[in-house]
């Protein structure tokens, strides 16, 4: 087990069209661009990027090509921000949504994680944990939708977008849960995610996959839960190495209690649900719990810390904690 002291920025990009965006947009693109694959740095390979993104995106392609044209490479950005075309990647994470609430655990690398709760209205208010450009890790909108992922666990890679983007294109366009269920029964996602989505009505897992004909709809309609696997039985190996059934059985448990939200909050900052692992450079770098009836979500640390931020009371800042519980 370790600890690591880690910085996150809380930032106000507004629409994308008054520069605060492009101030970190530069960055972020070095990022985004890390993670595309050979063929989508060719001509042919951003056009192809470029007209999945027109099919399946249409009302953000406005929003695009203001944020690529403020970048010194406008034509990479172009590509790198569809998020289209990207090799695989892999995190972890813990995902639940019970009593109209999202509660999750990001586990990743520290070093390839942006750590920017983004407040942003490119085209509605929308709060997350921004990542590569514009993707989100987990965010909620103006209507009382959330959304977080997790890896689904499956080693499986396809042509489509990033699930970072898919959660960014339905908490820009959805108000309801059954309004995002639709759009990613029709979206291209690339690699095995699982997606929580939470709404005042409902709560939903979806098991995500380039080889899936189709979503597979999980959970129960006042609680999901999610960790690292998804239809299929887990090998034996990738439970030693992940502990993903038996996270999920933790976060159940947790999610049935009396006081679910206080309960899941406590069972996310300790083992097995929180991961230290940061002297092998990973593990639990945030625990996020979002409110979206209400426009409010909290992130919280084992050491203590709490970091809360609202539609009604956004506060840009910077604050260092201690993720990990030594």
């Amino acid at each position: 087990m370790s600890q690591q002291r880690l910085g996150f920025r809380a930032l106000r990009v507004g629409d994308g069209t008054d520069g605060r965006w492009a101030a970190e947009g530069e960055a972020a693109l070095r990022q985004a661009e890390s993670f595309l694959a050979d063929e989508a740095r060719t001509p042919e390979g951003a056009a192809r990027a470029r007209r999945l993104f027109e099919e399946h995106m249409p009302e953000l392609v406005p929003v695009l090509d203001r944020l690529a044209a403020q970048l010194p490479d406008p034509a990479l950005a172009a590509t790198a921000l569809t998020h289209v075309g990207t090799r695989p990647f892999y995190a972890a994470c813990t995902a639940t949504g019970v009593a109209g609430v999202l509660l999750r655990n990001y586990d990743f690398p520290p070093d390839e994680c942006d750590r920017a709760i983004v407040s942003s209205t490119f085209l509605r208010p929308v709060i997350g944990m921004n990542d590569s450009g514009w993707g989100l890790l987990d965010g909620m909108n103006d209507a009382g939708l959330a959304a977080c992922l997790t890896f689904g666990g499956r080693f499986v890679h396809g042509y489509g977008f990033t699930i970072l983007m898919g959660l960014r294109y339905v908490l820009e366009t959805c108000d309801t849960v059954e309004q995002a269920v639709a759009v990613f029964e029709r979206l291209p996602i690339s690699l095995a995610q699982n997606v929580v989505l939470v709404d005042r009505e409902q709560s939903v897992t979806l098991y995500l996959g380039p080889d899936l004909d189709a979503p597979i709809r999980a959970g129960e309609p006042t609680l999901s839960c999610a960790t690292n696997h998804q239809h299929l039985p887990v090998p034996e190996r990738q439970e030693r190495e992940s502990r993903t059934q038996e996270r999920l059985a933790t976060v159940r448990k947790a999610a049935a209690a009396d006081d679910p939200v206080a309960t899941t909050r406590a069972a996310l900052l300790r083992p097995p649900l929180h991961v230290d692992a940061f002297d092998d450079g990973y593990g639990t770098l945030y625990t996020a719990e979002y409110h979206p009836a209400v426009g409010r979500v909290g992130y919280h640390w084992p050491d203590g810390s709490s970091w809360s931020q609202s539609f009604a009371a956004f506060a840009p800042g910077e604050r260092e904690v201690t993720a990990g519980r030594g």
